[in-house]
């Protein structure tokens, strides 16, 4: 039995008559998590996790028709059971578990296995069929504990504080710029960018509660953020914006940062190797436990790990998809290739 089909618009479900984040505009779509390249804009109506819902109205717009669920909820579609399970991604993220006569197949969107204390942690959810991103499919990426991260970025922070530098962290402005937050909490003022506040109050609005900060009008006064800590998006680097902050330390957080020196990445001073995605490890472990009959690599190092799964003897196909080119990819973009 086939539960999806990959088709122009994106991932169809047949049985069900709707797309698991299509790429163009359907009637229903099913939405695994905010980032721009799995939420896109024209749907008839949107069914995703209540966490998900106020940042679609704030990235899509106020006027879509929008249902949203509990994870674990099971909604009924034309006859398939539909359920969202935790992704472990960022907040809000699901996986989307689809039964139809007995058969079980699970879009897993974008996840990670590794617990960052501010997303709902990743669920193992058993299924025939199984579709997987491979962001970082490769063995060379394999990240620290989170604690251990943490206490990375800390250490920085306090180091910038003793030399009268302002601690600069560019992280993308959904989900990695909330855990950059959680991570120095105590140590400073937190200042923010324009676009993470908003996306900060649609957190705050379904009672998820984030550290205190204040966002920044950089263009008026600049100065008030001196050796404090500013979060940035990564489409400000090297920007004017980010020339204004007096005595800035600049630290790029992504997952890139993993095999590549800071200085190697534009003219920041430090990098960390933050990733909302699973490492190689975390996208094998997810793999196995599902006990999937059949895996669909989407995004990412597609081939290098679906030919590994099938060489492990678990059967693995390739499948081309519009995903990877907002989040991680676009940060990878950005960095990797200044403006003139």
């Amino acid at each position: 039995m086939k539960l999806i089909t990959f088709t122009k618009e994106g991932i169809y479900c047949p049985q069900g008559k709707f797309y698991i984040d299509p790429w163009r505009p359907v009637d229903l779509a099913v939405i695994t998590h905010g980032h721009a390249d799995h939420a896109r804009w024209g749907m008839k109506k949107y069914l995703c996790h209540h966490y998900t819902k106020p940042i679609l109205y704030q990235r899509i717009g106020i006027d879509i028709e929008c249902q949203s669920v509990e994870y674990g909820e099971t909604v009924t579609i034309n006859g398939v059971k539909v359920s969202l399970h935790p992704a472990g991604h960022i907040i809000g993220s699901a996986q989307v578990r689809l039964e139809y006569k007995g058969y079980v197949t699970v879009i897993s969107g974008d996840y990670k296995v590794q617990e960052d204390g501010l997303s709902t942690p990743f669920e193992l959810v058993k299924c025939n069929e199984f579709v997987t991103e491979s962001t970082f499919g490769l063995p060379i990426y394999n990240w620290l504990e989170v604690p251990d991260l943490n206490k990375k970025l800390q250490t920085w922070v306090l180091k910038n504080q003793e030399n009268s530098k302002t601690s600069v962290f560019i992280g993308y402005s959904l989900g990695k710029a909330q855990r950059i937050m959680k991570a120095v909490e105590g140590l400073g003022k937190i200042y923010t960018h324009y676009s993470i506040g908003k996306l900060n109050e649609a957190f705050e609005s379904v009672g998820i509660e984030l550290p205190d900060y204040t966002i920044a009008d950089f263009r008026e006064n600049a100065k008030e953020v001196q050796h404090q800590i500013v979060i940035v998006p990564p489409a400000l680097l090297d920007s004017s914006i980010i020339r204004k902050i007096p005595d800035a330390a600049t630290a790029i957080c992504s997952g890139w940062m993993q095999v590549r020196g800071a200085r190697r990445w534009r003219s920041a001073d430090a990098g960390f190797a933050m990733s909302d995605h699973a490492d190689w490890k975390g996208l094998l472990q997810a793999v196995k436990a599902t006990e999937a009959e059949i895996v669909h690599v989407t995004h990412g190092q597609t081939e290098i790990f679906s030919k590994y799964l099938n060489e492990i003897g678990i059967k693995a196909d390739v499948v081309q998809t519009q995903f990877g080119e907002d989040e991680e990819e676009a940060e990878k973009e950005i960095i990797e290739n200044p403006e003139p």
